[in-house]
């Protein structure tokens, strides 16, 4: 299993997708690792529901005419030529569309994080990994239902996935190397995710979305977590050979991404609403934005790709082979120096202790098609 799935500990065994008697078989059952207890013990302090106010309510007025959602800072196109191609009255509900394609995308990781994670439980022989992934599954569920909600009451729906984190999800998802599932959802993906809800959470003028935010982000905290167990455990026994093929594909992953995640090419609908061809918002955006500038946005400790590297780098993924990728963006002696925590753990952790004042009288929302039990008279 080792050779072809690259993992060394019994709590990463896999078998086949279709190969379901093998999880009925009878000494499965009592081969339950202890590696993941900690993080399912804790599953129900952080529990929320976005269909219930108690924990958030999307029907709180927000003005995308008129308000700005994230700061111009935010936005490159408003820091550019690319802004003066809109009309002025239009500016602010330009921004804010651009921000509906952010959030979509983000949606969009949310449901390949979803299915990655039932995924995992089709071929997952632990009892305890299996029962992890169908925790995080639930939860990825609830932010699906909660990105859905809010770009509905701001946008209607979303826009489609761009083709650079829709084939990368795809691949994901579809993959049959555990390796991949691990280090491109739980790492790649979550890491980008957890910059990204940490800049936003700190930025948006909108108390909603810092609201949906927060309460993400205290079950990515621990979705992170399960990467990080892997990377323990398989690492540092991976061959020369594994371990290349591991950072290859890795390095690979972070170049697509870094380069495509948020170009003009995958804004085009958003664009073509104001009359902008996309290749030439490239050309303006390239123009403006140099590689200079990337590298001193990625200064900031909540950069997506920042933080992204450095997840790699602790992880022991990136070794000296690979440095020089990752090197020309930012300082890695200086991230090797920083601690493993993560940008939003502090947020995680804040939210954590609400929640656990909601639930302690928390209602229950009840379906009008189910028949309550009676209640028998006093």
């Amino acid at each position: 299993m080792a050779s072809e799935q690259i993992t060394y500990d019994a709590a990463y065994d896999t078998v086949a997708p279709d190969d379901f008697p093998a999880m009925m078989a009878v000494p499965r059952y009592g081969r339950r690792s202890d590696a993941f207890d900690t993080i399912i013990s804790q599953t129900h302090d952080h529990f929320w529901d976005p269909l219930d106010k108690a924990y958030i309510d999307f029907s709180a007025p927000f003005d995308i005419d008129r308000q700005l959602i994230m700061p111009e800072d935010q936005t490159l196109e408003l820091q550019c030529a690319v802004i003066d191609k809109v009309p002025a009255d239009q500016r602010i509900r330009f921004a804010n569309d651009l921000t509906h394609f952010s959030l979509s995308s983000i949606l969009h990781g949310e449901q390949g994080a979803l299915s990655l994670s039932a995924s995992l439980c089709h071929i997952l022989l632990d009892p305890g990994a299996q029962e992890y992934a169908a925790n995080q599954a639930r939860e990825e569920a609830r932010h699906v239902t909660g990105f859905t909600k809010y770009v509905a009451a701001r946008w209607g729906e979303p826009l489609p996935v761009g083709p650079t984190l829709g084939n990368l999800l795809t691949e994901l998802v579809t993959a049959h190397e555990v390796y991949k599932k691990i280090v491109g959802m739980q790492m790649l993906v979550e890491g980008l995710a957890m910059g990204a809800f940490a800049t936003i959470n700190a930025k948006t003028n909108d108390p909603t979305l810092r609201r949906l935010i927060q309460l993400v982000m205290s079950d990515e905290a621990f979705h992170h977590r399960f990467g990080r167990i892997w990377a323990q455990k398989t690492i540092k026994h991976l061959t020369k050979e594994e371990h290349r093929k591991v950072e290859d594909w890795t390095a690979q992953c972070f170049q697509v991404l870094l380069f495509n995640l948020i170009n003009a090419e995958q804004k085009q609908l958003v664009y073509r609403k104001y009359n902008i061809d996309w290749q030439w918002a490239r050309d303006a955006l390239k123009e403006a934005f140099t590689d200079d500038d990337r590298r001193t946005r990625m200064q900031d400790n909540t950069n997506i790709f920042r933080v992204l590297i450095k997840t790699l780098l602790h992880a022991g993924i990136i070794t000296d082979r690979t440095k020089p990728l990752y090197s020309v963006w930012v300082d890695m002696k200086e991230l090797a120096t920083e601690s493993e925590e993560m940008p939003g753990d502090v947020v995680a952790e804040e939210m954590m202790v609400t929640l656990r004042e909601i639930n302690a009288k928390r209602r229950r929302i009840v379906s009008k098609d189910i028949a309550q039990p009676a209640v028998a008279a006093e």
